[in-house]
Order: C-alpha cells, then structure tokens, then sequence
C-alpha cells in the first residue's frame, strides 16, 4: 500500500517545459510589425504586451466616432496574435469612477476592448490593478471571464506600492499601498469572480521589496501568471548594464519555481540597447536555476496533480507501478536499518532463526531489505512473504526460486487477515502507510495480521501519526471545482503539493501504535480505530483557506539508543524519499483568514465492519458544513 501515490491506472501527466517565456511592455507601440521586429529579433524576447487600442483614442458611447479606435487585424497574421502578442487595456479606463460618464465610457471601452482581443484570439489580456473598492471592476471582469473563457485575464499587482497613477488604478483606497493590501484587493477580485480559472495575478516586483518574506511565500498559493520587473527597479553594473538586487534576485529565484513568465516593462529607450539588454539579464537568471535532481525530474509532472488514494484491499498495483517505488532511494534503506537493529536487539547470533512476517510484501522489496539485514547483523531469520495481489504472488515465487538467500522465504497468497499461520511471528514488517499514515487501512490491516505474533512480539512500524496544516492553493481547490459536484469537494487527494501556500505549522491529528495487546478474534474485534481530533492552528499572515495538507510521521524502530523514522511531515522530513505525496482535503468554500488569525477544525476517522471514511469541518473563523458525513462521497471498503 506504500505505493499509493502512483497514479495507477490514471495517465501519467505531461513533463511540465523548464523553459521560461520572457516578454517586454513599452507605454506606446506606434508600428506594431516593427515593435515585434526589435522586441523578438533583437531583444531576443518572446512576446510582447500591446495596447489593444491607440492610447489617445477616447471614447464617447454617446458620440461614436468615425474614425477606427484600433489598428487592423490584418497587420499580422492569426499565428502572430496568438503566439507574440498579449493584450493590454486603455490606461484612461476607470471603472469604478465617480463620475458616471466617465464610468459609462469606461465599461464600454472595456466591453469593446475584450471583444477585440476575443476576436483576435490572443493567450492573454493584462489588467489594471484593482483597489479595493473596486466592486464594479469585479462586474465588468466577471462579465468578461463568462464571454471569453479561452482567454486569460492577469490583475496587475503591485507586490508593496500602489498604482503610479490614479488614472491606472480601478478604484479603492489606500489599502493598496502594503503588500497584504495588494493582495486584499486581489483577493476580494478573485471571490467576487468566483475564483474563475482564467483569472490570474501578473505580480509586480518594484524598486522596494516587502519586508516580511511570508508576504512573497503567500503569492505562491495563488494563480501566478507573469512577474513583471519594471526597468525603474533595475540597478546598474559598473559595465553600465541593468541588474537586480541581490533581494530582487532571490525573489525572482523563489518565484521562477512556479514558472511565471518574466515581463520587463518600461521605455524602449530605457538602456542604450533598449529593453534586450534587460531581457538578456532574466535569461541570465533563468539560466542560473540548478537543474532538477533525480527526484524533482520524476515529481515534476505530478506537480498539483490530483489523485485518489489508493483502495488498498480493492485494487492490485501493475508492475511498472512497483518498479517505481522500488527505485526510492530512502525508504528501503530505513527499513532495512529497523529490522537489523531489531534483530541486533532481539536475537542472538547462532541463535534460533527470527520468524519474520512481511505482510503485503508486493513484489518483494521488504524481504530483501531483511534479507540483508539478517546478512549484516549475523542473525538467522525464517521469512514469510504475505500478499493477496496475484501478479505479485508470481514475482515472490519467481524470486525464491532464482535468487540468493531467498530459500528462507516462505511465499503466502492471500489476506492478511484471513492467513492462518503455521508458526507464531517474532517481528510483522509492513509498509502499509498511506499518505496521511492511516489512510489506507494500515491499522485495521495489522490488527488482523497481529493474531499470529508471539506474546512480546514487534512490529516494524511501531507507530505512526498524521498531521494537517491549514493550505491555501486557488490551483487545487479549482482543480477539485472542475468536477462540479459535491463528492469531489468531500473527497481526499493524494497529491505532490506545488502552486500552494501552507499557512502555517503542521499539528499532530490520529496516533496509532502496533501491536496492540489484543490477540483472541474477539480481543482484535473490540479495537476501536475510529478517532477525533479538534485542532487549532495560528496563521500570522493572513489568506484565502482553500483546504489542509495532510502529512505522516512514523517510527520504524526505537531501540532506545538509536530510532528510524520515515516521514513527509515537513520539520522532520525524510529528504530523497518519493514514494509518498501529501494529501489534500478540500473545503467546499474557501474562508478568508485576517493577519493574526486562528483556524480551528474537526476531523473524524470512522470505522464499520465495512469500511473506513474520514470527515472533517471548519469550525473558525467561519463555520463549515461537516463535509462527507457518513462516507457519503467518499470511503476505503474493508
């Protein structure tokens, strides 16, 4: 069951492109086919941000002009539009002005913009930035999210400094003017528009960086579309050429893994070799980011990649599946290491052999790891190898009759928990863990499987605990939205956590330790594995909660002068280890936190004869409904 995060059965995603695009923003582009000449030619950028009408166009509804407010589709061709160039709206615009012509106007010059943008079909369309009063921005950007969904639309965000100018801004108040208020206003954007998925954040790094870094690790969670780096904020070498600070530059780093497109704005004349110059520094940056270790290579198309957990008594892992895991570089590792330092412990050399139980052995990793176990401490060892997938049955017997020390291993198909063993076990090594610890039926699976170990006898694991942390992701929870229905809002995912934002430390939630005492059928019968867990957690930096992160922390050992652990749980995570993702349990609404706030909730581990389901609610700041009561949309059959 360890190899719960494979994606079975389900495709594989695509590798995601290591290339970042970079693009260039002037104020005015008098000649669009030479501005697209210079700009890709020789500025080596990859596309450009163009005024979608002339910027001394203004528009009276009510007194149509004559002449046209744009140039002609026909200069460039369809490939052109859509692959070079990227929308941008009137500076004059103002939504949410007072005085109501000047509103009127604005709404249909952003109607009438859109619609052209729509028409020329190009990827994007940048907006002004937003204030946070702009509620009439909200109507007229959610109005043109439902009319062009093939188009993205990204809110200018200045990450500390409010608008230039008031006649760039859409209206609001000073909240803009500190990063958590740029972000408040974004916020308030994205929930009026009903976090549509088109609707993303170009974020703009000025001259002047917040102070707090959790004000940049927020904009993680949310849907980065574009950094923009305005040609003002760049210092200059002593060869006269732009550079970032060294802030400017780890910002740059930290954002570049959720690769954004990097945009230079600012004058043409900017620099003697005009904005290349700048574009040429990014692509030095970019060039700089180390290459992704093996395990990044592997992880990287499962980046926010959902995936149910794994049915452990229902479903039967292929073989490429169990070729994968096998490969992890940790965990067989730390096994092996427990079972020697048990058998050290607990036997003698050239004593009575140690009968050894691997229940769910699949393929046969954890035999082999005790297997050389027994070989390095000197300690005999009687192996059984327990496992109901018959495909695996086939690799174990194969393996027994072609493969060193193997002769001691002793291949039963079937339950775990319906095995009669013919001698009683001094150690069960399992690896039946799921993403959250007990997800996947490890108790109920060892509670049946501790009938044939001996009075005294050890359990590799010994204990494992889940934790959660409140998440805050736009990318996972409109992940679980596209679904539209409520089982999958009542649903957990396994799932490699990236486009996100944990808000704060993860806490402990269900503890469970083997073996128990129990070991009459009537004893094991009576365990009560259903659990309660009322947490509370303090988020110094506010955000859109959009769900939790669930972990695990296990003991493999305790000898009591050295402990193996393996975890994913973040403070003692076991690095280099892949063969577990985190898993994500959504809310079906997400809830804004305040800075300094506190999110409390509930969660349930129930258990019937039948099945296993979890179910969970927010209690603050606001409640929640309890989401999939009775495993209505989701439970693990027994």
């Amino acid at each position: 069951a360890t190899l719960h995060s494979a994606p079975g059965t389900a495709a594989r995603p695509e590798m995601p492109s290591r290339n970042i695009e970079i693009g260039v923003s002037t104020p005015t582009v008098a000649d669009l086919k030479k501005h697209l000449a210079l700009a890709t030619d020789q500025w080596q950028a990859n596309f450009c941000v163009v005024p979608l009408a002339h910027p001394r166009y203004w528009r009276d509804h009510r007194r149509p002009r004559a002449e046209q407010f744009t140039r002609s589709d026909l200069v460039l061709d369809s490939n052109a539009w859509c692959r070079l160039v990227v929308g941008k709206l009137s500076p004059w615009i103002r939504l949410d002005s007072a005085d109501e012509a000047l509103r009127k106007q604005s709404e249909a010059a952003f109607k009438q913009e859109v619609a052209w943008a729509a028409h020329l079909n190009v990827p994007a369309v940048m907006l002004p930035p937003v204030g946070s009063d702009a509620v009439n921005y909200a109507h007229c950007v959610n109005q043109a999210l439902l009319s062009a969904p093939h188009i993205q639309f990204w809110v200018r965000v200045p990450i500390t400094h409010p608008p230039q100018s008031t006649a760039e801004a859409a209206g609001g108040d000073e909240d803009g003017s500190s990063g958590t208020g740029a972000w408040a206003s974004w916020n308030r954007l994205r929930c009026l528009c009903e976090h549509a998925p088109n609707l993303g954040v170009s974020l703009e790094l000025g001259a002047d960086l917040p102070d707090d870094e959790a004000e940049l690790e927020r904009w993680l969670g949310e849907p980065l579309r574009a950094v923009v780096t305005p040609a003002v904020a760049y210092l200059t070498n002593k060869r006269g050429y732009p550079t970032l600070s060294r802030r400017h530059q780890a910002a740059l780093a930290r954002l570049l893994q959720h690769k954004p497109r990097l945009l230079v704005s600012g004058r043409a004349d900017a620099h003697s070799e005009g904005l290349g110059a700048h574009v040429q520094y990014l692509r030095y940056l970019v060039s700089q980011r180390l290459a992704p270790s093996q395990q990044e290579r592997y992880e990287a198309p499962y980046y926010d990649f959902l995936q149910a957990p794994l049915q452990p008594l229902q479903d039967n892992l292929e073989s490429q599946t169990y070729e994968t895991f096998e490969k992890d570089p940790v965990k067989y590792e730390r096994y092996e290491r427990a079972v020697y330092l048990y058998l050290c412990q607990r036997h003698q050399p050239g004593g009575e052999p140690a009968v050894v139980m691997v229940v769910g052995a699949g393929r046969g990793p954890l035999v082999a790891a005790t297997l050389r176990a027994s070989a390095a401490s000197g300690r005999r060892v009687r192996a059984f190898a327990v496992e109901k997938n018959p495909n695996a049955v086939v690799t174990l017997r194969g393996r027994c009759a072609t493969e060193a020390g193997w002769d001691a291993v002793t291949v039963v198909p079937g339950d775990m928990r319906e095995w009669e063993a013919p001698v009683l076990a001094d150690l069960l090594v399992s690896e039946l863990l799921g993403s959250w610890g007990d997800n996947e039926l490890s108790p109920e699976c060892l509670d049946g499987a501790q009938r044939y170990l001996k009075p005294g006898g050890a359990s590799i694991p010994t204990d494992y605990t889940s934790y959660v942390a409140p998440l805050s992701s736009s990318r996972l929870w409109n992940e679980v939205k596209h679904f539209k229905d409520l089982a999958h809002f009542e649903t957990q995912y396994v799932v490699k956590v990236h486009n996100a934002y944990p808000m704060c430390a993860p806490q402990p939630c269900f503890v469970f330790t083997h073996p128990s005492d129990a070991r009459t059928v009537a004893e094991i019968g009576a365990i009560d594995n259903s659990r309660v867990a009322q947490l509370s957690f303090d988020v110094p930096l506010g955000g859109e909660l959009h769900g939790f992160i669930g972990y695990f922390h296990s003991t493999l050992w305790d000898d009591g002068s050295e402990a193996v652990h393996i975890s994913t749980e973040p403070s003692t995570e076991s690095v280099g280890m892949f063969s577990w993702f985190p898993l994500f349990i959504p809310l079906r609404t997400p809830v804004l936190v305040p800075e300094g706030g506190r999110v409390e909730a509930a969660f349930w581990r129930n258990a019937s004869r039948h099945r296993v389901w979890y179910e969970w609610a927010l209690t603050e700041p606001q409640p929640s409904p309890i989401h999939n009561p009775n495993g209505r949309s989701y439970h693990i059959g027994l």
